[in-house]
């Protein structure tokens, strides 16, 4: 079995023993490919400042929300303490957590959708869920924010609850930017041959 994992800004890639060296060369290639795929899907469009934020809001506001929701503006803020963002229907402006840049793209898309949906109805009612389920990832986002909470209230790091492996992947299929690491692709990859198998 091979597998990879993020080491700083290093890509770590494990392979048997008794692969010949162009199997391990194919193999470290194939492996940063599916890492950096993984990667790039984990990465939000809205991460990099507020500008792209609030690029990334409109462009949701389109997909999910018939355009309907029109934030006057949608910015990163400090943590919040009690909640991932905010939103005052009544000047239009969505306030998203600094503690949400580095969760997966779709948990970020989850909670701009969320934001945006209180442009249309205030309240957390059928109307305002009827907006926010129209993206498709909504149960699964809010089943990561409820992880994220429950780790925080036990004391457990990182984005994933366990930055020991947060960023490993192996080498089966890596179908939806769950598994792999964050953050960068780095210079180095080193390919580390297992003994004894």
């Amino acid at each position: 079995m091979v597998s990879a994992r993020r080491e700083g800004e290093r890509l770590v890639v494990f392979i048997p023993g008794w692969m010949s060296p162009e199997q391990e060369r194919d193999w470290v290639a194939e492996m940063v490919k599916r890492v950096e795929a993984s990667e790039a899907r984990r990465r939000s469009p809205g991460r990099d400042n507020d500008e792209a934020l609030m690029r990334r809001g409109q462009e949701l506001s389109k997909r999910w929300l018939e355009g309907r929701a029109r934030p006057s503006s949608i910015r990163w803020v400090p943590v919040m303490r009690t909640r991932w963002a905010s939103c005052t229907p009544d000047d239009a402006t969505i306030r998203i957590s600094e503690r949400l840049r580095d969760a997966p793209g779709w948990v970020v898309d989850y909670v701009l959708v969320h934001e945006l949906a209180h442009l249309l109805s205030a309240a957390h009612d059928d109307v305002f869920w009827s907006w926010v389920r129209r993206y498709p990832r909504t149960e699964r986002a809010i089943g990561y924010l409820e992880g994220l909470n429950a780790a925080a209230e036990l004391g457990i790091s990182g984005v994933d609850g366990d930055p020991a492996t947060a960023d490993e992947t192996d080498g089966s299929a890596d179908t939806d930017g769950e598994v792999g690491g964050f953050g960068g692709t780095g210079p180095g990859v080193e390919p580390v041959r297992a003994t004894g198998t």
